[in-house]
């Protein structure tokens, strides 16, 4: 897949190698030249030099042929001018703009254009790992109803199957992280010690879905 990439500060850089290692083409625009170097000179990818939401940039980029598109510069008007040029008038299917002000980033969100808002994301990152308690959303869809959560489930559920959790909670396994390692589980797969448990639910069940995560199994089941 041919990827744009608007931005080529740290993470806009980080993401352009990331991306070329996995076998896609990449291009990068940035309007300081001097932006570039933090690519390295075994990057590949065609650098552009302009604005990223402007049509003849962002067609020098090769905007007509990319499959997804991401607007990472540092100014949240420019990511979703340029998020909302490439799926608007270039037809990009896969595209998101990282935004630094979460309510702006929920507004968008619920305009069609996927959202990374980086402070909420920093701020939710730390949240748990200071207070792992309580399920704290990793996603919502952009009308609100649905979340992905990681949610702390009580020592009592080690050693029951997911698919048990999944029938006395009401909620969807998405996946487990296991020793540092994010795996798919089936129904048959155990709960182990350690495993960090994360869910599609309702988002006005969560409290309901918590308390069935802390409290346990229902006796005789």
């Amino acid at each position: 897949m041919h990827i744009v990439i608007m931005g080529c500060g740290r993470v806009g850089a980080a993401l352009a190698q990331t991306l070329e290692q996995q076998g896609h083409t990449v291009a990068v625009i940035d309007q300081d030249p001097t932006a570039f170097r933090r690519l390295g000179s075994g990057f590949g990818g065609r650098r552009v030099t302009g604005v990223g939401f402007d049509q003849d940039t962002l067609r020098e980029a090769g905007i007509e042929e990319a499959g997804a598109f991401a607007a990472v510069s540092s100014g949240d008007n420019s990511n979703i001018i340029a998020a909302r040029v490439a799926r608007e008038m270039f037809g990009v299917e896969n595209v998101a703009a990282r935004i630094y002000d979460p309510r702006r980033a929920e507004v968008y969100q619920r305009l069609g254009i996927p959202t990374v808002a980086t402070v909420r994301w920093t701020a939710d990152q730390m949240l748990r790992r200071l207070l792992p308690s309580g399920a704290e959303p990793l996603w919502r869809d952009p009308s609100g109803g649905v979340q992905l959560a990681e949610v702390p489930a009580s020592a009592a559920w080690v050693g029951h199957r997911i698919s048990k959790l999944q029938e006395e909670t009401g909620v969807r396994v998405a996946f487990l992280t296991r020793l540092g390692e994010a795996m798919l589980p089936t129904s048959a797969t155990v709960l182990q010690e350690g495993d960090l448990v994360h869910v599609m639910m309702r988002t006005d069940e969560v409290e309901k879905v918590e308390a069935a995560f802390a409290q346990g199994p229902e006796e005789g089941h």
